[in-house]
């Protein structure tokens, strides 16, 4: 895969994707040496736990600074400056001041629950694959839980990919009432395309947690996070059985890319225009929290 090219909702130009540590992920997944570290080691629970142990030592925050102006980050954005964090995995995971995010306000939309790259599936009996055409990942197997599939199985996915240099806290989507998060474990494969175009069931078997949503207007959503490579754990913010409003944080994931996942009943949700041209043409929308992704079927 030679490079990525996502679509810019704001700009409405096509960007090549600068990809944290792109040496290092090509050579796993692309490689022979690579793909024996990859098996051996770095899929391992223990891999992520140890760079995750580095990032939060004091020493990291000298990436911190670098980092900001690699990627073109706006410090105005953070709750605390960028000399205030203690390591770079509490950089990583920081919070944003809520006018860097409003959440949109119609009683009808619902909205991106991260900033990243997005892609949908209007009717997922009838998805002709993600990152590659004719390509789809096991809903069964993703939701551990067969019956829950079946009652799924016509219904309308969001895929939200969070780049390293992306804010990495998830949010609510829409108004309801949250179940608890269920742990169900797996293995901790990158989640960039580079390793979903050679196989796309990665999303349906690393380490993930799922959530169901309880709404007035679309029935019960599901609501998961995707653990990736050096990610070091997904960590919950919200109450379980307590309301939340659209937008709400419900957590955030400790240092290394990684993805949520939104499923809705059939027919609930139509997905905005931008948003379903791109993903048909197998290319990620980037957009921000709190912006819409699409309107609640009446």
């Amino acid at each position: 895969m030679a490079e990525i090219v996502f679509h810019d909702r704001y700009t409405g130009q096509d960007c090549v994707e600068k990809v944290y540590g792109d040496a290092f992920l090509r050579w796993t997944y692309e490689t022979l040496p690579g793909k024996i570290a990859l098996h051996s080691a770095v899929k391992r629970a223990w891999f992520s736990r140890w760079y995750g142990w580095r990032m939060d030592r004091e020493k990291s925050r000298q990436k911190i600074g670098p980092f900001v102006r690699d990627y073109g980050l706006d410090p105005n954005e953070f709750v605390r400056s960028p000399d205030q964090f203690a390591s770079f995995n509490e950089f990583f995971f920081r919070k944003l001041k809520p006018q860097a995010r409003p959440i949109d306000s119609s009683e009808s939309s619902v909205v991106f629950p991260a900033d990243g790259r997005h892609l949908c599936v209007p009717d997922l009996s009838k998805c002709e694959g993600l990152f590659v055409k004719g390509e789809m990942f096991d809903l069964a197997t993703l939701l551990d839980d067969e019956s829950l599939a079946d009652r799924y199985a016509s219904g309308g996915l969001l895929l939200s990919r969070l780049c390293p240099v992306d804010y990495h806290r998830f949010h609510f989507p829409a108004a309801g009432v949250p179940g608890s998060a269920r742990l169900i474990n797996g293995p901790l494969f990158s989640v960039n395309p580079i390793a979903l175009c050679q196989n796309v069931q990665i999303l349906a078997t690393n380490k993930r947690t799922l959530t169901k949503l309880q709404t007035e207007h679309m029935g019960t959503v599901l609501v998961m996070e995707i653990g990736a490579t050096c990610v070091g754990s997904i960590c919950q913010t919200y109450q379980a059985s307590l309301p939340v409003a659209k937008g709400d944080e419900k957590g955030y994931f400790r240092f290394g890319g990684s993805s949520t996942i939104l499923i809705f009943e059939s027919g609930r949700v139509r997905f905005d225009d931008d948003l379903v041209g791109n993903s048909k043409a197998n290319r990620e929308l980037y957009a921000r929290v709190g912006d819409r992704m699409g309107m609640v079927v009446a």
